[in-house]
């Protein structure tokens, strides 16, 4: 069953999308503005491993892709690596609305994600996004630094050639990112850069006035 981009967004009224690129602050930015609002953030990070285990390989093949060991996941070419990571993202979404739409009907939800910006004009207007990026280089030692990235740090420190895989991950991101970046940065949704002299309480007061939080609180 194929649902009309008004149908979705009509069902998705209650959920405000933070979304963006690696390491821009998603995270960080949703959840302080969680405790200051009281809201439900849902990031679909943590919702992955119960997506794939309602998942059929038939109809999720990637998200159900195994790996033997560590250097068979990062010996992928970046090609092979992000072509992996969009579909896993695109397999998810599924998944993710129907959430969404359970969570939201009556309260408000933030969502953590991964929106591409042709996603976001099928599922909210515009006053209900905001994209969080960060200039794609060397996004890889960020990634890794974060506390909540452990597990994902300490695979890709189990390789057999770490700086290697630390590279190929890294190329995967930039590849990525700087696409998606320029996409955000030419359409019509407000976007935030992470720089060096980015603050969260900066981010957070940006994000919350857009979104109309300063006026509810």
């Amino acid at each position: 069953m194929i649902f009309q981009d008004n149908v979705i967004k009509e069902y998705l009224k209650n959920v405000y999308f933070i979304t963006g690129t690696p390491c821009g602050g998603k995270t960080t930015i949703s959840r302080e503005l969680a405790k200051r609002h009281n809201l439900l953030v849902y990031d679909i990070d943590e919702q992955f491993s119960d997506h794939q285990k309602i998942s059929n390989p038939a109809f999720q093949p990637a998200m159900n892709k195994v790996f033997k060991d560590a250097d068979e996941f990062f010996g992928r070419t970046v090609e092979e690596y992000k072509d992996w990571l969009i579909d896993n993202t695109r397999e998810q979404l599924d998944f993710v609305l129907l959430d969404l739409i359970r969570l939201s009907q009556n309260k408000i939800v933030l969502c953590d994600c991964h929106l591409t910006v042709e996603e976001a004009e099928k599922f909210a207007d515009a006053s209900r996004i905001v994209f969080l990026i960060k200039e794609p280089s060397n996004l890889i030692e960020d990634y890794c630094d974060r506390s909540d990235h452990r597990g994902f740090r300490d695979y890709i420190n189990s390789t057999s050639d770490i700086e290697k895989a630390k590279a190929v991950c890294n190329a995967t991101l930039k590849t990525l990112s700087e696409k998606k970046c320029n996409d955000i940065k030419n359409s019509n949704y407000l976007w935030i850069e992470r720089t060096e002299n980015s603050t969260i309480q900066d981010t957070v007061k940006k994000v919350e006035q857009y979104f109309g939080f300063a006026k509810k609180s």
